[in-house]
């Protein structure tokens, strides 16, 4: 028995600690998951706290992951993994069966996994939580209390460190659509081979104060009068992988002109710089200013692409750089993906991704910029 309870514990301590730091390397990949969850239930208010909720349930992960391999105060987190576990696999479930988020987040971008398949993981998950809470009385800590409040201490401080570095400098590995080497016009494709959602379209009807739901196939016999519509939706009842890596990237002018195949397929190199939201402070601070004259010099081409298109613009314009940039306008959650950091800058040749730099390490891409050829 205790050989099963040791087998349990580690893998479930490693899974929760592999778990957390998959996410810890894009902290902000899962506050935009959650929001996707609050947009669903009209928790709209909510959104401005998911960052602050993403590093707290992340450090959490960790941290109770490595109190269960020492098997610290097991009585406590027994409880509080039990509490967590029961809450993801409500959120996975709902994911599932109502087909309205396609995944969960659970391991980040760089295991993207269906909602039935993390429904299924955390079932099997919670079971194997759900054992260690009724022996939890059995488990005796492996180190001496002192020492295992050390170890927990550091896994907190080391499990900020990591999400602090990140948002300020970038995901250290880099699993999004957007990163370097990936050729972004083919990763608005459609993948070959790829099988479309199998969607089946669902009726909603009030009566008598309840809301009812069905489809073609299963109308009710007695509908009548009484049954008054609400509203219809497509439900997914088979997910297929008909969709591009990278959707919704347009690229527009301030007279709404699509511009994105024109300037991805220009030949030579191209400096983007993403800007979600504009700040006094960007985009001509002193280093990106030695970035931008030379590309100027070496006719390089600087666009700003943001969803903050007017107030870039008055900014530019006020700090003398309107003639040295292109402006153009893109969807938020494009940005959003494309730039963990506000602002990104990005190195292209064609449309393909050479280099990029969060604005905390512009200094770097100064020799980089200053190395390419004029054109």
């Amino acid at each position: 028995m205790k050989l099963l309870i040791s087998i349990i514990r580690a893998l479930v301590g490693i899974l929760f600690i592999f778990s957390g730091l998959i996410k810890a390397d894009d902290p902000l990949g899962l506050s935009y998951k959650m929001q996707e969850f609050f947009e669903v239930w009209n928790f709209h208010w909510l959104d401005h706290f998911t960052l602050a909720f993403s590093l707290l349930m992340i450090v959490f992960e960790i941290v109770a992951g490595v109190a269960i391999l020492l098997g610290w105060r097991m009585k406590l987190f027994s409880w509080l993994i039990l509490l967590l576990m029961i809450f993801f696999t409500f959120l996975t479930a709902y994911a599932y069966l109502s087909g309205k988020v396609r995944e969960c987040g659970c391991f980040g971008d760089c295991i993207p996994i269906t909602a039935g398949v993390s429904f299924t993981k955390d079932l099997v998950l919670l079971v194997l939580v759900f054992f260690l809470f009724l022996v939890r009385y059995e488990i005796q800590p492996a180190l001496p209390s002192p020492g295992s409040i050390g170890v927990l201490i550091l896994a907190t401080l080391a499990s900020f460190a990591i999400q602090w570095h990140v948002l300020v400098h970038l995901p250290v590995v880099d699993c999004l659509p957007y990163k370097v080497g990936n050729n972004i016009p083919e990763k608005m494709k459609i993948p070959p081979g790829a099988l479309p959602d199998s969607t089946v379209i669902t009726m909603v009807y009030d009566r008598n104060g309840k809301k009812l739901e069905f489809d073609a196939a299963h109308f009710p016999k007695d509908f009548d009068s009484t049954y008054h519509f609400v509203s219809r939706y497509d439900k997914v009842v088979r997910e297929g992988n008909a969709v591009p890596a990278i959707k919704d990237f347009v690229l527009t002018t301030g007279e709404g002109l699509d511009t994105t195949q024109d300037l991805l397929a220009a030949k030579g190199y191209k400096l983007f710089e993403f800007i979600k939201e504009v700040d006094a402070a960007h985009p001509a601070d002193q280093k990106f200013s030695v970035i931008l004259t030379m590309a100027k010099a070496k006719h390089i081409p600087v666009i700003f692409i943001t969803g903050d298109y007017d107030n870039l613009v008055a900014l530019v314009q006020q700090q003398g750089i309107a003639a040295d940039v292109t402006i153009l306008k893109c969807d938020a959650t494009a940005i959003k993906t494309a730039a963990r950091a506000n602002p990104t800058l990005y190195l292209l040749k064609g449309g393909t991704i050479l280099a990029k730099w969060s604005y905390a390490d512009y200094g770097k891409a100064i020799p980089a910029v200053n190395e390419l050829p004029a054109q």
